[in-house]
């Protein structure tokens, strides 16, 4: 026998969730018109508000939510992946997700986890040597001093860089929050170059204003601030050829040049005593600050790539000639670096056995941006600093070391 409700399941079944939906939306402006009372409500003046109370609430009165949003970099508008772009985009910049390029959310968190801070590291041991009058040679503290000088304000020019021009100009989310943690571990190396002065009792003025006083220093350092001093005036923007190109140049000038080249001199040679057990705070700091800069060099990398997918037109053919320049610069510069700093051999190492390291280390920059080798044939000297400093090792050393570096102890010199 028929049922007539038989016949009613399907419509009903329609109906509920439309039903439904509507209850739903009801509830929910019920909600907001009790919201909207209630905001009103805390905007009236009260008998107990005092005069500049009730001042700041009338001049909210004359808010206008739309001009304030107006001022918000690129359109209010929801954005989608295909509207995200490194330069130039119009979309609005406040909105993180959805993310476009992962590869830069994934450094964020990797920087996150590897936090460190420099008072984690014991110095003990580096004090009662460099106070020994035979502790060290002449030769090795001249390497102390003069890394110390160098890189306690290169951090500087870095941050400096990043947080006056680079980060205005990237106008993507998620690379912007990067270049945040990138600014704060620039901050955090710089804190560590002090910590490292201040507990080996150096002359803080002779150190610091070694990039004025050194030449050798100097000069990289001068280098460096030619390609910032366009794109750090307030009134310099993207969006023709040539700016979007003078953004690309400080771009290969500071991640390739700087921080790709111009660290590895003294990398190699801080870490070189650390092998020997000597100095091995400060050696210490500079694996950690190492790891942080391996990242920094593969996100700008990264960014340099993603610029030029995005806007093939830049990389032309003069554009390429003078990124070959400047890495071949660099590379002459810290040569020159090398040889200042050890004029004799030490520690197992000479300058020129440095100098084909830096030609070994062009080549692998000249050849991440899809630039030719300039050295031809030139090997790594140096095979001890590949499982510290290569880059392929980069994910090894966050797996593997990832413990340690969280909660700051002990490297082992392995």
């Amino acid at each position: 026998m028929l049922s007539w409700d038989e016949f009613d399941t399907e419509e009903e079944t329609v109906a509920k969730p439309a039903a439904a939906k509507a209850a739903t939306s009801a509830a929910a402006d019920k909600l907001d018109n009790a919201a909207e009372a209630a905001v009103h409500d805390a905007r009236a003046v009260s008998a107990d508000d005092s005069a500049a109370v009730a001042r700041a609430k009338a001049a909210l009165d004359q808010l206008d939510i739309a001009e304030g949003l107006a001022e918000l970099e690129g359109e209010g508008a929801r954005v989608t992946v295909d509207a995200k772009r490194m330069i130039n985009c119009r979309a609005d910049l406040n909105q993180l997700v959805p993310f476009k390029y992962d590869w830069a959310w994934q450094k964020y968190l990797d920087g996150c986890a590897n936090h460190w801070m420099p008072q984690e590291v014991n110095m003990n041991a580096d004090i009662a040597l460099w106070k020994s009058q035979d502790g060290l040679t002449e030769d090795e503290r001249r390497i102390v001093m003069r890394n110390l000088g160098f890189f306690s304000t290169a951090d500087s020019l870095v941050a400096n860089n990043l947080a006056l021009a680079v980060y205005r100009l990237i106008t993507n989310p998620e690379c912007r929050q990067y270049i945040l943690r990138q600014a704060f571990e620039e901050a955090i190396h710089t804190h560590a170059y002090q910590y490292c002065i201040e507990s080996l009792g150096m002359d803080e003025g002779e150190i610091f204003n070694m990039y004025h006083e050194v030449p050798s220093v100097a000069k990289k350092a001068a280098w460096g601030l030619k390609y910032t001093r366009a794109i750090s005036d307030p009134e310099f923007d993207t969006g023709t050829v040539e700016t979007d190109k003078e953004l690309l140049r400080n771009l290969i000038a500071y991640y390739c040049v700087l921080e790709g080249i111009f660290f590895y001199c003294g990398f190699t040679q801080i870490l070189s005593m650390g092998r020997r057990n000597k100095m091995t705070g400060v050696a210490e700091q500079f694996q950690y600050i190492l790891r942080d800069e391996s990242m920094h060099l593969n996100f700008g990398i990264d960014v340099i790539n993603q610029i030029k997918i995005e806007n093939p037109h830049l990389w032309d053919a003069e554009l390429k000639d003078e990124a070959t320049q400047m890495i071949l610069q660099g590379t002459q510069l810290e040569i020159e670096y090398a040889r200042d700093t050890m004029p004799r051999g030490v520690l197992g190492m000479n300058a020129a056995m440095m100098e084909d390291y830096l030609k070994f280390i062009a080549n692998r920059r000249l050849t991440q941006i899809g630039l030719k080798e300039e050295y031809p044939g030139t090997t790594n000297p140096f095979p001890w600093m590949s499982e510290i400093m290569d880059l392929k090792k980069e994910k090894n050393f966050f797996e593997t070391r990832v413990t340690e570096y969280q909660t700051g102890g002990a490297l082992a010199w392995d």
